[in-house]
């Protein structure tokens, strides 16, 4: 037996409408859709902020209401209400889920981050104590040579100054500072050879 179509202009109450709904009839679905979908989804939107989030909080009450319209009872209040409430609680549910989801995501990100800057801070201390050392090393062995020597090679490596440089500051001609330059490092190199054997 075919069953009679819903009447929409003649069932002027949303009770009437939830009634037809228990018997599963999509006019009742679509009229109460066309009557309470923008107000619904501006009550969840005040919530959440997001247009795509309350959409899907609106499409999962009416979801609901399509599946289980049996949860509705008069006693619950009027139908916009009890939507209402739905709603509400469907949208405060969804951001809790928004904020651990975020929570969950900042530990996972600082767990994983933290090991990493902890080990380059390791690394970046390691590389400076090493380089003082290496600094303290080179004064030492730089006490040994001659004067003019040493001046041009601190200029040059705890300086940071060009040969160019170096002869302007010291009013002297581009290649006495490079014979001194390749001297001064001609020993120091030769002083640092027991300490090369020693890390080889």
């Amino acid at each position: 037996m075919k069953t009679p179509s819903l009447d929409i202009d003649a069932a002027s109450g949303d009770y009437v409408l939830m009634r037809n709904l228990v018997e599963h009839r999509p006019e009742a679905l679509a009229k109460l859709h066309s009557r309470y979908h923008t107000v619904l989804r501006n009550v969840v939107l005040q919530i959440l902020h997001d247009d795509s989030d309350a959409e899907d909080v609106v499409q999962d009450v009416f979801t609901q209401l399509w599946i289980k319209p049996e949860t509705y009872c008069a006693e619950k209040g009027k139908p916009l209400g009890w939507l209402l409430t739905l709603s509400r609680r469907r949208a405060i549910d969804c951001l809790r889920r928004r904020h651990t989801y975020r929570r969950l995501t900042e530990r996972f990100e600082c767990a994983h981050r933290s090991p990493h800057k902890q080990a380059q801070l390791e690394l970046a201390v390691d590389r400076d104590a090493c380089h003082a050392d290496l600094r303290h090393y080179l004064q030492k062995l730089m006490c040994h040579l001659p004067p003019a020597q040493k001046e041009v090679v601190e200029k040059g490596f705890f300086g940071s100054m060009s040969q160019r440089q170096i002869a302007a500051a010291m009013n002297l001609p581009l290649g006495t500072v490079k014979t001194r330059m390749e001297l001064g490092l001609r020993k120091l190199a030769a002083a640092m050879t027991p300490f090369r054997t020693q890390i080889e």
